[in-house]
């Protein structure tokens, strides 16, 4: 769970930030409280299959991560999401014990506009949103990412 939290952060920062080292990538995720040491940083950087270039780091030219937004969210979805219960503007998702925090992590690393934020306990994620409509439109981006 860890490294799935590891690795959607990483890939949030490399989609939403210009990131031009390890250093400094080691840094913006130490401000998001994940320490992690540079070998175990390089690993992950090459199972992301993330590259340097002159403009920071980028999907390797060729991998699905170069024509589609970052797969934490997916993978989150695919590997831990067991149920989608709406309720109102909210959503109940539940999980195996332990997996809410990452489900949450990858949701909120995705900025949804329709998401006004998340709860994770150990099981559940509970999901805010201003209106039914929008709870039903989070809903929907949920179970296509399930598939």
């Amino acid at each position: 769970m860890e490294k799935l939290q590891r690795h959607s952060r990483i890939l949030s920062l490399v989609h939403h930030e210009t990131i031009r080292s390890q250093r400094e990538l080691r840094r913006r995720l130490h401000r998001n409280s994940i320490n992690v040491t540079q070998a175990t940083l390089s690993r992950d950087l090459k199972e992301l299959h993330l590259v340097r270039t002159p403009s920071g780091y980028k999907p390797l030219p060729g991998t699905p991560e170069a024509t589609s937004p970052p797969a934490g969210l997916a993978l989150a979805v695919h590997d831990f999401l067991l149920e989608v219960r709406p309720a109102a503007n909210l959503l109940v998702l539940k999980t195996p014990a332990g997996a809410a925090p990452a489900l949450a992590a990858a949701l909120d690393n995705e900025q949804w506009s329709e998401v006004v934020g998340t709860i994770a306990g150990d099981d559940t994620v509970l999901v805010i949103t201003p209106s039914r409509k929008k709870a039903l439109a989070v809903e929907k981006h949920l179970r296509e990412a399930a598939k």
